[in-house]
């Protein structure tokens, strides 16, 4: 599903040229769950921008479904985007003042006008995420969880090929937390949706199948749900 190789990226600072992706390569099945760990600074939420198509790599290819996302030209990256990708957010980036029906079919808009289809879609979303009876809540009203569930039922109206979260649960509980990945690993299982995820937090990477963990540009460790070690060394990690 995504072959990353050779990625490389570079940032200019004053004179100095700041490598933060050093040559990375990396394979994700499709159905895949991914957790990408690692401390501030070591490239982990650089690599989800250039996955997202919300920046072009220095150097090395991204293939997502088969199709080059770094020599794709703006617009196209757009369109590849908006159809193909779906993101998950920290701070949910919600429009406030609109209704949890209004800020999950956001996306369609792009596409035209709301078709009856559609709009079963997007019922049956917000039943999935458990949000019946709020149809029409603003979400500046909503708790931190709910709108949680909101930002994860728009990344899906779209059927998007890959979903890119950015520590989706930086911002809730531990209850709120286990609420929200649990929503995830079970879209994760009933509809083979591949996730990659960029968290900070051992308990979340706990969901998926495999942890990278990214050190100073390059992936230092890859723990996978099969390696016997893996609650070992989960549980070390979290001690």
């Amino acid at each position: 599903m995504i072959k990353v190789s050779n990625l490389t990226k570079e940032f200019l600072q004053g004179q100095e040229k700041t490598q933060v992706l050093k040559g990375v390569d990396l394979n994700i099945k499709e159905g895949e769950f991914v957790a990408i760990m690692g401390p501030s600074g070591s490239g982990k939420s650089t690599l989800l921008q250039l996955l997202g198509g919300l920046d072009v790599p220095t150097k090395g290819d991204i293939q997502i479904a088969h199709k080059f996302l770094n020599k794709m030209k703006e617009k196209e990256r757009t369109i590849f985007r908006r159809k193909k990708l779906g993101f998950v957010f920290q701070n949910y980036q919600l429009l406030p003042t609109l209704t949890v029906e209004e800020n999950i079919a956001f996306p369609l808009h792009a596409d035209g006008k709301l078709t009856n289809e559609k709009s079963k879609l997007i019922h049956e979303l917000i039943h999935s995420v458990g949000l019946e009876g709020l149809n029409r809540k603003r979400a500046n009203l909503l708790s931190g969880g709910q709108q949680q569930r909101v930002a994860i039922a728009r990344a899906l109206v779209n059927n998007p090929t890959v979903l890119l979260a950015d520590e989706p649960t930086g911002n809730l509980d531990r209850a709120r937390a286990e609420e929200i990945l649990v929503l995830l690993s079970r879209f994760h299982h009933e509809k083979k949706q591949t996730i990659v995820m960029v968290t900070h937090d051992i308990f979340a990477a706990g969901f998926a199948d495999r942890i990278i963990l990214f050190r100073d540009g390059i992936i230092d460790q890859v723990i996978s749900r099969k390696d016997s070690d893996y609650a070992t060394y989960l549980a070390n990690f979290m001690a």
